[in-house]
């Protein structure tokens, strides 16, 4: 098999390896992945709403509403009021969780650190180019079209022959 036809199960595969490998460490923190998302992504956009968090971080927002209830108990975030929807809540971190992402990102380091080892520092450097570059490309995507469901391809297809039967008589 041509191997860059194995391309996207590679990424996906490597992606559930990291991610596991990088969840068996977090248990040391008594993280969960979700938990671990949440706070990193938070930490790049503080004062985001709960609803872009859960964008984000790509977690079901319900899990998340569990996750940040948690953390406020622990004193990890604070929730407070949006100035421009009374309704909606900003969210910041707290002293305590800063700490938490110096250690998680400390995991994530040995994670990486092993998942590169058979790399050289310039081989890594060139596949994280390499990667981003594809990540810009794939982030610039126009979305497709939606599929025409197969009922109206059935229809029209049926409506095109009996047309041609018609004008063949």
């Amino acid at each position: 098999m041509d191997k860059i036809a194995n391309f996207g199960h590679l990424l996906k595969d490597l992606g559930r390896l990291y991610a596991r490998r990088f969840e068996e460490r977090a248990q040391a923190l008594q993280l969960t992945l979700p938990q671990c998302k949440a706070l990193a992504y938070l930490a790049r956009n503080e004062g985001i709403s709960q609803t872009r968090l859960a964008e984000l971080a790509e977690i079901d927002p319900m899990s998340l509403v569990r996750i940040l209830d948690h953390m406020e108990a622990e004193g990890w975030v604070e929730r407070r009021p949006d100035p421009k929807d009374r309704r909606a809540r900003c969210l910041y971190m707290q002293d305590k969780a800063r700490a938490i992402m110096k250690e998680i990102l400390h995991l994530a380091g040995e994670t990486r650190t092993e998942f590169l080892a058979d790399l050289s520092a310039e081989e890594s450097g060139r596949l994280i180019d390499m990667l981003e570059r594809i990540h810009a490309t794939a982030r610039t995507l126009a979305p497709l079209p939606a599929p025409i469901p197969q009922s109206a391809l059935g229809k029209s297809s049926k409506r095109a022959a009996g047309a041609r039967d018609r004008s063949s008589s």
